[in-house]
């Protein structure tokens, strides 16, 4: 593959994640550090990247050159197994920004008790229907410290993607959401306030945080996920 057809690959890839909700030129161009006029005029075929700023864009998405070979493999962990219990522990930043998750990215696997997901419903938007949906990553103290003692430093999360409302999964208590904060996966409860998203800790030690929603921002947008079950080392 030459550069020209790396070009358009990944110009068509950029492209069809933007149509299907999965991704914004201001999205990319944060990610990036590139100008959002260039990279629409990328998308639109109107000017070429560098191959700098084409690496830059790799990386952004997590997309290697085996991504855009033609009929590249895109294998999917719960197409790759037949227990959907079996759940890809990932890295944060798979765990936000990849719609599939490649054989490459998976840490390890984390093996459920058959069925122990099966009585989960989905709470989503359309944009999220083509995302896989449960993932696992691994707390950090600095993610569990606010949740404590309902989360633990090192513990496993479990999360739904496919669950980006706001309505309660249980009424008789709040739903843990996991959201992106300035591209850091953070977990806290959740309330929707005049056009504000309300991040609420358990713990009294830490303090609640506010994010300001653009006119054209939904709150599920900030939203991976619910939190659906947590595993703790002893």
């Amino acid at each position: 593959m030459n550069f020209s057809q790396l070009h358009e690959r990944l110009r068509a890839e950029m492209a069809r994640r933007i149509e299907r909700g999965q991704l914004t030129g201001t999205l990319l161009a944060r990610q990036t550090g590139l100008q959002p006029s260039h990279l629409s005029n990328f998308i639109r075929r109107k000017r070429r990247l560098s191959l700098p700023a084409l690496d830059r864009v790799l990386a952004a998405q997590l997309l290697s050159l085996e991504d855009l070979l033609p009929d590249s493999p895109r294998p999917n962990i719960q197409t790759d197994f037949d227990d959907a219990s079996v759940v890809p522990l990932v890295s944060h930043e798979t765990a936000l920004r990849s719609p599939a998750i490649n054989q490459r990215s998976v840490l390890d696997l984390i093996h459920l008790p058959a069925g122990s997901l099966d009585h989960l419903r989905p709470r989503r938007t359309l944009s999220r229907r083509e995302r896989q949906r449960f993932l696992a990553v691994r707390l950090t103290p600095a993610q569990a410290r606010p949740m404590e003692p309902l989360l633990a430093p090192g513990s496993i999360a479990i999360i739904d993607r496919h669950y980006n409302s706001l309505a309660p999964s249980h009424p008789a208590r709040p739903n843990v959401y996991a959201i992106d904060v300035n591209n850091d996966l953070v977990f806290r409860y959740l309330s929707y306030e005049a056009n504000r998203l309300v991040l609420r800790p358990r713990s009294l030690d830490s303090r609640v945080e506010v994010l300001r929603l653009a006119p054209d921002e939904s709150p599920s947008s900030c939203i991976v996920g619910r939190l659906c079950l947590t595993i703790a080392e002893l």
